[in-house]
């Protein structure tokens, strides 16, 4: 986890519901050079000394912070489950559907979600992240992929369907406005999780429920998408693949819905978390 004021956040391990461990004394933060240099062995042993020491420090309202300092590239996967495809009205894709996220987007769990200027279709999405641990290229399987994978975390890949699909060009002009990625609230390592392929998604707005789904209904799984991705581009430590969202989103509703200033998204992934973002209106 990454805890303080935007732009001040330090870097801390979640211990429990309660408590966390301050390592920000031996790590500069959890960024492309923390991974990059086998910073999550190094982190379990300094959390296995201090854990056995009795150190610990209780939570104390902290602003949460996204898990991972802004990355250098954010790589979105659209329509990678059958039904959210069937929902939008477009088929299922043959390969996976690659767009670009502007890194600054990045923000907190529990930050704000900012509707851009001119926006009337602000929508939400929510995501399994994916967080790569090493620099990585033409993998040659899909099973190789494992090794290059830090761990997953929540991500709501906000989203302007007007700019995306009405004002032609790339996704990326619906998806790059700023706060929209809430990434966290902290990253979990493969070997904390059972089974990433069992994982249930939700997402609420004003307490309704608007999503629920698994990623046992994913097209490409996380492993397939790394190796995939690997073969068209360099993967650096730290970077973020969102792996596309379940059906239930507003685009898809009839009528459809969208996101207006007061409204109040709740989303989480099992065993990763949960969001809630206040939707406030344009600067």
């Amino acid at each position: 986890m990454r805890i303080g004021e935007a732009g001040s956040e330090r870097p801390v391990v979640r211990l429990d519901e309660e408590h966390y461990l301050d390592v920000s004394d031996e790590f500069s933060d959890f960024d492309e050079r923390f991974f990059g240099s086998d910073g999550l062995n190094r982190l379990a042993e300094v959390v296995a000394g201090r854990t056995a020491e009795g150190d610990r420090v209780r939570f104390a309202g902290e602003r949460i912070g996204a898990p991972i300092a802004r990355p250098h590239q954010i790589l979105c996967i659209g329509l990678n489950y059958r039904d959210h495809a069937a929902e939008t009205g477009q088929r299922v894709p043959a390969e996976p559907i690659l767009f670009t996220k502007s890194p600054n987007t990045m923000v907190g769990p529990n930050d704000d979600v900012r509707i851009p200027r001119g926006s009337t279709k602000t929508d939400w999405e929510v995501e399994l992240g994916i967080v790569i641990g090493r620099r990585t290229s033409y993998l040659a399987s899909p099973a190789d992929a494992a090794a290059s994978i830090a761990g997953y975390v929540v991500v709501n890949d906000v989203s302007e369907r007007a700019f995306q699909t009405e004002r032609g060009g790339q996704w990326c002009k619906g998806k790059s406005a700023e706060t929209f990625n809430p990434c966290g609230p902290w990253l979990v390592t493969p070997d904390e999780l059972a089974d990433v392929g069992g994982l249930d998604l939700w997402l609420d707005v004003n307490g309704v429920r608007r999503q629920s789904g698994s990623t046992s209904l994913m097209i490409f799984d996380p492993l397939f998408l790394v190796h995939y991705l690997s073969q068209f581009l360099v993967l650096e430590p730290g970077d973020l693949i969102n792996t596309g969202t379940p059906p239930g989103v507003g685009m898809g509703l009839e009528p459809p819905v969208f996101l207006q200033a007061g409204d109040i998204v709740e989303l989480g992934v099992t065993g990763l978390g949960v969001q809630r973002q206040r939707v406030v209106g344009p600067r």
